[in-house]
């Protein structure tokens, strides 16, 4: 008879591909923090606290420039304020669980370990909050230990600090590719760059990038909310609005 594997063990089979997909970016985060004026104990500390590879790389690249505190705060909010639509999603899982599981789920929550828990909710019938909780923490633990090598490596060897705007950049142009689904991001990406060099300019400091995410994103959310109102959605800048709509309608018919 084939002995039941403990439940911790299966959890861990599932979350062993995530865990694995950080070990290379975390040494990358680790070493840019260090290099950024943060040792291993701060580059740990960060990694628990914040656990967003976006959000720390976004605070390496700030320090190097000289950011204040308080424009680096505001930037991290605007960026990671996605994960309120995320967890918005796991809700309907987790009726019932208790505030402190709730503020322990949320903590720890990222893009990835969500996509698992996301998943693993909607296919397994299983799956319990206590199972996506522990995904998160062994991908925070992969993670943290990944930073933390990193930061480790990084006070042992010279990096020309210039390559932590590079990573930026580089990441965001991959998160704006990623998004370029219809014409509508297409035209918000590029009036939210013309109004980040404008600002920029103004202001003089990186609080123009956050007046400029600002504009941005209520130029979008006018645009949009005209076009919809006024039966635009399959016109040429959200043809893809009505599609989706449509394509949900005939899954719930379904």
């Amino acid at each position: 008879m084939k002995k039941e594997e403990p439940r911790w063990l299966e959890v861990l089979r599932v979350s062993l591909p995530l865990c694995l997909s950080y070990i290379p970016i975390g040494l990358a985060c680790g070493i840019l923090l260090n290099k950024a004026g943060f040792n291993a104990i701060m580059t740990l500390l960060v990694s628990l606290l914040v656990f967003s590879g976006g959000g720390q790389f976004l605070i390496a690249s700030m320090l190097v420039s000289n950011a204040s505190i308080q424009s680096i705060v505001l930037m991290l909010f605007f960026l990671e304020l996605r994960y309120a639509l995320l967890g918005s999603s796991l809700s309907q899982y987790l009726r019932g669980s208790s505030k402190g599981f709730l503020i322990a789920f949320a903590s720890h929550m990222n893009d990835e370990n969500y996509a698992v828990n996301y998943l693993k909710f909607a296919t397994d019938k299983q799956w319990s909050g206590k199972d996506s909780l522990m995904v998160e923490h062994y991908s925070l633990a992969s993670w943290s230990i990944s930073n933390l090598v990193g930061a480790l490596i990084g006070s042992v060897i010279a990096i020309n600090l210039e390559i932590v705007d590079f990573a930026l950049t580089a990441m965001f142009l991959y998160m704006i590719a990623m998004q370029l689904k219809n014409w509508m991001t297409v035209l918000i990406s590029v009036i939210a760059g013309i109004f980040a060099v404008i600002f920029m300019l103004i202001f003089k400091s990186t609080m123009g990038l956050i007046v400029a995410t600002l504009a941005a994103s209520l130029v979008g959310f006018a645009l949009e909310d005209y076009l919809v109102k006024h039966g635009k959605a399959n016109g040429f800048l959200l043809s893809r609005i009505k599609k989706r709509k449509k394509i949900a309608s005939n899954t719930k018919g379904n």
